[in-house]
């Protein structure tokens, strides 16, 4: 349960606003630097302390007054295409010598709730993958941009990267018909409270050639949990030919399930993944995959928090989009 202390938690901005000063000028004032005068300084202290502000050990230690800070929020740095995403977003924020401080909740809403709690004390901006309510986030992240990838925003302060990958979704399912397969299922995210995007492509992409989405599985992301996923899917649906799954980590697990179950991929059973991850030209047969850009998802997000912070005119919902398409290889 999350104390009403936490969530009224005050910021380094909350100080910044009630003096009148930069978040800059509140750091040199708490860290007793001579760069600004006796008034501006007493003007701050006083501020801080009515506000109750306590500034974590964490930034007092790690975050130097001059240095811009961003917190990346991944759900899982074990799975490959985070780590990908990751790997990009720091690349573009050393080109602007920024710090980032990367948490990893472990695709645990409680851990994620417990990095919000602490973030907003920590950092300048955040950008990452929440599956938090827009209000929750809100609470905990007041006074800095917030740029959400994967997902869509309403809040207007918040800003997201939107994965477009509908058409990709729909070339899959169409390449998979054209050869031949009608009785085509998926392996979905397990643990979500509502079922995923993706699913809803899937469902759209049958349905325009006239098939159900029935044989659906939940998958835990993991290559254990698309194998034990493909096995309970066959189980429940053996006349299956085909499958489409959440990730491409699923359908390495897919694909290792199928071996074990005596399936030749592509003749008795075609995979298609969802990431397009380098990883998939390292399985026998190579994993076909509905492909993404993960520089430019990182990328793109640290574009966005650098205008963000800097009042420069953010980019359009339009640029904000990265599109997947169908990256054929072997197994499908």
């Amino acid at each position: 349960m999350i104390s009403s202390e936490a969530s009224r938690r005050v910021t380094i901005h909350d100080v910044a606003r009630s003096a009148g000063v930069s978040r800059q000028t509140v750091s040199r004032a708490l860290n007793d630097k001579a760069e600004i005068d006796g008034a501006t300084k007493q003007r701050v202290l006083d501020a801080a302390r009515e506000l109750g502000y306590r500034p974590s050990r964490f930034a007092r230690g790690l975050v130097r007054q001059d240095t811009t800070t961003i917190g990346l929020v991944i759900p899982d740095l074990r799975n490959p295409f985070f780590t990908e995403v990751a790997a990009a977003a720091l690349e573009a924020a050393r080109a602007r010598s920024w710090h980032v401080v990367v948490y990893d909740t472990a695709d645990s809403a409680d851990e994620e709730l417990g990095t919000l709690q602490v973030i907003a004390s920590q950092v300048d901006a955040v950008v990452g993958y929440f599956s938090q309510p827009e209000d929750e986030l809100d609470r905990f992240t007041r006074g800095i941009p917030v740029v959400l990838i994967g997902r869509e925003h309403h809040t207007p302060r918040f800003s997201s990267i939107r994965i477009a990958g509908s058409e990709g979704v729909a070339e899959a399912i169409s390449h998979l018909v054209a050869a031949g397969h009608r009785r085509i299922g998926m392996l979905d995210h397990a643990g979500r409270a509502e079922p995923s995007v993706r699913l809803d492509w899937f469902a759209t992409a049958m349905a325009a050639h006239g098939l159900g989405a029935d044989a659906v599985a939940g998958a835990a992301q993991s290559v254990d949990g698309g194998a034990e996923a493909l096995e309970a899917l066959l189980r429940a649906h053996p006349d299956l030919t085909a499958v489409f799954t959440f990730n491409d980590i699923i359908a390495i697990g897919a694909l290792r399930a199928a071996r074990r179950l005596g399936r030749a991929v592509p003749a008795d059973l075609a995979v298609i993944g969802f990431d397009g991850l380098e990883l998939g030209t390292l399985v026998h047969p190579a994993l076909s995959s509905v492909a993404l850009d993960t520089r430019a998802v990182g990328a793109l997000a640290i574009e966005q928090a650098a205008r963000l912070l800097t009042g420069a005119t953010p980019l359009t919902a339009a640029d904000l989009v990265v599109r997947a398409r169908l990256l054929l290889r072997e197994s499908a």
